[in-house]
């Protein structure tokens, strides 16, 4: 039986604690960001010279990431990806965090959008019920005429968004006994976006519905991130002092998590954007060279490959066979990649 003795260690104590090991994460974060910010930028100016550099690196993307991108998002990968930024853009802000991130997307003229940069802003944030995570708002992405990949979802993300900005505008923060979700519920939008999520199932596994992610929470405003802020702050002063400090309870949030996974059009929004910060954009280099080795290994093995056999169907599409001079396809041969491994 383990030994079981009083300590003097209070919740206090360990809360002060657990603070001053994010305060410390969040100085590594700027000193890090100090030393690579002159790389990183020397990294872009090379690989501008290397053709389908970050299409290659897409796919050699760990499997979480290519689970969220269909043959479709492969194709315009391939064709018209130019670059990819992630840019720390509160850095330097005393009011902001340096977790806040901007992900942009630099294309060329494609056949599906008219957009030459998609950008995807990421804000730190926490939430008067404790939360603390990053929280986004819907990029609208100027579709060509049926060339929408998501057949509508990021339009009706914004659209949501929009709608539900003007709606606390009008009520300047007036529950009016309602709760955040049931007024929401109210509004056309909410039950189009619902509608339209029901009904695209397909059109739902696109990569480009991450630019409709908002949160996995739900939205967090900076007047109420700065308040909550500022809350935590107190409490930590008080901690600090030796005082006890009382959680407060939070009565509306339980209703409002379901709510807010119904209309999230990409609910894996968050992990993408962590696959992109942590893994792709730092090891860049790393995944391109996987691919020129991994091409190198496909060629040898084409050899004494059964040509004959079907396509597997849960094969995932190489985008290394849609960039021209790279991958598996047989000279002359227009067949279109396998599909991708759907979602689950």
């Amino acid at each position: 039986m383990p030994d079981v003795s009083v300590s003097d260690v209070t919740y206090e104590d360990l809360a002060q604690l657990e603070q001053e090991f994010d305060d410390a994460e969040l100085q590594t974060l700027r000193e890090q960001h100090k030393i690579y910010a002159p790389l990183y930028k020397k990294r872009q100016e090379v690989v501008a010279k290397i053709p389908s550099f970050w299409a290659l690196v897409l796919e050699q993307a760990p499997t979480e990431f290519e689970n969220y991108t269909t043959p479709s998002d492969s194709q315009v990968f391939a064709d018209a990806l130019k670059s990819i930024e992630v840019e720390r853009f509160e850095i330097d802000d005393p009011n902001g965090s340096p977790r806040s991130v901007a992900i942009r997307f630099h294309f060329d003229s494609n056949e599906y959008f008219e957009d030459k940069v998609l950008e995807k802003k990421f804000w730190h944030r926490r939430a008067l019920d404790g939360w603390s995570g990053i929280v986004s708002e819907p990029v609208k992405i100027s579709w060509k005429k049926g060339k929408d990949l998501t057949q509508g979802l990021t339009d009706a993300a914004a659209a949501l968004f929009a709608a539900r900005k003007k709606q606390d505008a009008a009520q300047n923060g007036s529950s009016n006994g309602q709760s955040k979700a049931s007024k929401i519920a109210k509004l056309p939008e909410y039950k189009a976006i619902i509608d339209k999520i029901e009904n695209n199932t397909e059109a739902a596994l696109s990569f480009f519905t991450w630019f409709g992610f908002v949160s996995s929470h739900g939205y967090v405003t900076a007047e109420e991130s700065a308040e909550a802020s500022k809350k935590e702050a107190e409490k930590r002063a008080k901690r600090a002092n030796g005082e006890k400090v009382e959680d407060e309870d939070v009565d509306e949030k339980d209703d409002e998590e379901d709510f807010f996974d119904e209309s999230e059009i990409c609910p894996s929004g968050e992990e993408v954007a962590e696959i992109i910060v942590n893994e792709l954009w730092p090891q860049a280099i790393k995944y391109f060279t996987a691919a020129q080795e991994a091409d190198d290994d496909d060629l040898s093995e084409l050899e004494d490959a059964d040509l004959d056999d079907e396509d597997d169907d849960d094969e995932p599409v190489d985008i290394r066979s849609l960039v021209p001079g790279k991958g598996k396809k047989e000279n002359g041969s227009s067949a279109s990649p396998p599909p991708k491994k759907r979602r689950t």
